[in-house]
């Protein structure tokens, strides 16, 4: 079974995801991929190459806020950014989705964590969609140590969440404390163990 979890920035995703992975699922993070890709030498060179030099950080790396300034103000260079990483993000999910059922069995419970699961191919890795809900108000409450701009931003780039809940199996709602977080995951879980 695998469960893709996603939502609008902030809302809660990886929170939820981790809550699953205390149940037994393997967590895969596309974040944390990105995060490793944008490391990589020939993906940072098509990066400077794409973007300039301005996106470096002291120390000669990507700075992802950089990178995040130039592209979340732009919709072609975010298109162009996303040409170059999507791919290589959805690849790795469907080896690390393998290198899982291997060591597990095929019938391995894992969740995908990503927040353009549905903007992507990567919704056809997958089984059963979750969608996070989660009211603005909460979001930039939440998230605090990030400029609410900035927030505003990606939210205006990324697929609205009325869309996403379109594709939702399962909805997750996430206005409330963990508990009721808590209380949502055991239900998913207990639907999907009836099937």
């Amino acid at each position: 079974m695998i469960l893709g979890i996603t939502g609008s920035i902030g809302s809660g995703k990886t929170t939820i995801a981790k809550i699953f992975s205390k149940r037994h699922f393997n967590r895969i993070d596309a974040d944390e991929i990105g995060h490793q890709i944008i490391k990589n030498e020939e993906i940072k060179d098509k990066i400077i190459k794409a973007f300039g030099k301005d996106v470096l950080d002291k120390n000669g790396e990507i700075g992802r806020n950089r990178l995040g300034s130039v592209v979340f103000n732009d919709d072609k260079k975010l298109k162009k950014l996303d040409s170059i990483m999507h791919p290589l993000i959805i690849e790795e999910i469907k080896n690390q989705i393998r290198q899982i059922q291997k060591k597990c069995g095929g019938n391995a419970k894992i969740i995908v964590d990503a927040p353009l699961l549905l903007e992507t191919k990567a919704k056809n890795l997958v089984d059963k969609i979750i969608v996070v809900k989660c009211s603005k108000e909460n979001i930039l409450k939440r998230n605090k140590n990030f400029p609410k701009e900035k927030i505003e931003r990606i939210l205006k780039a990324q697929m609205p969440l009325n869309e996403k809940l379109k594709f939702a199996d399962f909805v997750v709602d996430n206005n409330k404390d963990s508990g009721h977080l808590e209380k949502q995951v055991e239900k998913i879980i207990k639907k999907l163990n009836q099937k």
